[in-house]
């Protein structure tokens, strides 16, 4: 992606999902900014452009997108939808009724795949759906995510799979972001 449309998909995503006010996080601190990565999931304009972003980053040979549970489900779908690359669905965990899989939309066992997430800080998620995939008998290529919120280069501890952004924190900071 150019420089230009980098920085305007960026803006963009600031405007829709970066939120003012007192929010709560998740490690119990109260913060005045949040970021709902929901809200730019929700545009289908907005996940159009992200799914358009993110499709180049996906490697030559990729044969299933896998959308990991909750955020990388749309826009994993709105990905095999533009490029006709099947999708597949990633749970937190095996669900305990019906097809009882983790791993949803068909089998992967001996294909390539490529997950699909939005917002990546840690990666805590990623590690488990790759290993869900393992188990399901995929052959995990990477990860291509929305916004790499990390430090530092993408990288995730304890996985040897790359990490391929469409936006960095620091896209977001120059586009505006406080």
């Amino acid at each position: 992606m150019d420089p230009a449309a980098r920085l305007a998909l960026a803006a963009d995503i600031n405007a829709a999902a970066r939120l003012k006010g007192s929010f709560k996080l998740r490690s119990g601190q109260v913060s005045d900014e949040y970021f709902d990565k929901y809200r730019f999931e929700a545009d289908p304009r907005l996940l159009a452009r992200m799914a358009a972003a993110m499709a180049p980053l996906v490697p030559a040979g990729a044969q299933v997108l896998a959308g990991l549970e909750l955020g990388g489900v749309p826009i994993a779908t709105a990905m095999s939808l533009a490029s006709g690359t099947p999708a597949a669905f990633v749970r937190k965990k095996a669900k305990d009724y019906g097809t009882c899989l983790a791993v949803e939309g068909g089998s992967v066992a001996g294909l390539k795949v490529v997950m699909i997430e939005d917002v990546i800080t840690t990666g805590g998620a990623v590690r488990d759906a790759a290993r869900l995939l393992e188990e399901a008998g995929a052959e995990v290529m990477g990860v291509v995510c929305a916004i790499w919120r990390g430090e530092g280069p993408p990288r995730i501890e304890g996985l040897d799979l790359p990490v391929w952004p469409a936006l960095t924190r620091d896209d977001l900071n120059e586009a505006g972001a406080v």
